[in-house]
């Protein structure tokens, strides 16, 4: 046989790439519920490159824009499904999945109290499917959780050991509860078929991909400075949150569900710098160069006064700590606002 023969040979037996196959063809799957919310499109973004990507997602608060131009990508695929359903058809069979991270519920206040009873079969029922689901392929599990199971805390900082005080009667309950319903269907599932399984608690995030009107205060505050409108403080403003970039939180997850070690860990995920609600509406009027006014409210029911991660356990098992300070984090946010 010539050299050009044995080439030829040679050439015939690779793969063919094409702009939509190149670097699919020994990628792991990773499954995002959830993935055309806030921190679920970031993930899904995030997550491409290294691994293949199925976006499953109702849109009945995540936005198919968030997640539009990844739709022509060969290694991303985008599936229409409400995870309260069975995950059947179509939304079943998406292939060998061995990562399920399970970010698919309402989360902002406004957002979930109007729709209380989805909010918290997405995070029951639908739990309960994508475990399942998890089950069947053998796949590594990720719940996010919030920081809301803590409710309004007796103990500060909020460590991963406390059992919180949360109104179980409250306009919240819908999300605080059904979280912690997620919190124990994920551990069952991973005492009763040793399911790899572990369980994120989420506290404040931001950045681009947020909506301008889902109610948060980070987004409230942006766009009525942006609009020239009074900044509206519930309360006196004297309330704290502490306030995650999200490429740090993005940066947090992936660590939770990569890194060994994790399983049947509950581990928090935030910015432990503590800032009152009325430093936060002073600094976005800084940056936007608002003239606005402040206006103050009622504080809503349930309101936590204040919120506070302790996050030596993430510092611990990850190696990671937020990077992004909040003035950086706020001009990027108030860029992707203005655009």
């Amino acid at each position: 046989m010539s050299a050009s023969e044995s080439e030829l040979l040679f050439l015939i037996k690779l793969p063919v790439i094409t702009s939509n196959n190149i670097l699919t063809m020994e990628k792991k799957k990773a499954l995002v519920a959830g993935g055309a919310g806030f921190i679920g499109s970031n993930l899904c973004r995030s997550l491409l490159g290294e691994y293949e990507v199925v976006c499953v997602d109702d849109l009945s608060s995540g936005r198919k824009k968030n997640v539009e131009e990844l739709l022509e990508r060969g290694d991303f695929t985008f599936i229409k499904h409400n995870i309260i359903e069975p995950m059947d058809g179509t939304a079943k069979d998406v292939g060998n999945v061995e990562y399920i991270f399970h970010l698919a519920s309402r989360a902002s206040p406004l957002d979930y109290q109007s729709e209380p009873l989805h909010t918290l079969f997405s995070n029951s029922q639908g739990t309960y499917n994508l475990l399942s689901l998890a089950k069947e392929k053998k796949a590594r599990f990720l719940f996010a959780s919030t920081s809301e199971v803590y409710g309004e805390p007796l103990e500060h900082p909020q460590k991963e050991t406390y059992r919180g005080n949360v109104n179980t009667l409250g306009v919240r309950a819908c999300y605080d509860e059904s979280k912690r319903i997620g919190e124990t269907l994920t551990f069952i599932y991973l005492r009763e078929y040793a399911l790899d399984a572990r369980v994120i608690r989420i506290f404040n995030t931001y950045g681009p991909g947020m909506k301008a009107d889902d109610g948060r205060v980070v987004s409230n505050f942006i766009t009525q400075a942006l609009k020239g409108e009074d900044l509206t403080v519930y309360g006196d403003g004297s309330q704290t949150r502490s306030f995650c970039y999200v490429s740090d939180m993005v940066e947090g997850i992936k660590r939770a569900m990569f890194c060994e070690g994790t399983t049947g860990e509950v581990i928090n995920l935030g910015n432990p710098k503590e800032f009152t609600v009325l430093k936060l509406a002073n600094t976005v009027k800084k940056l936007t160069g608002a003239k606005s006014k402040i206006t103050f409210k009622e504080l809503p029911e349930d309101d936590p006064y204040r919120r506070k991660p302790d996050i030596s356990k993430a510092e611990k098992i990850l190696k990671w700590k937020p990077q992004v300070g909040l003035e950086v984090g706020l001009k990027r946010t108030i860029e992707y606002f203005r655009e």
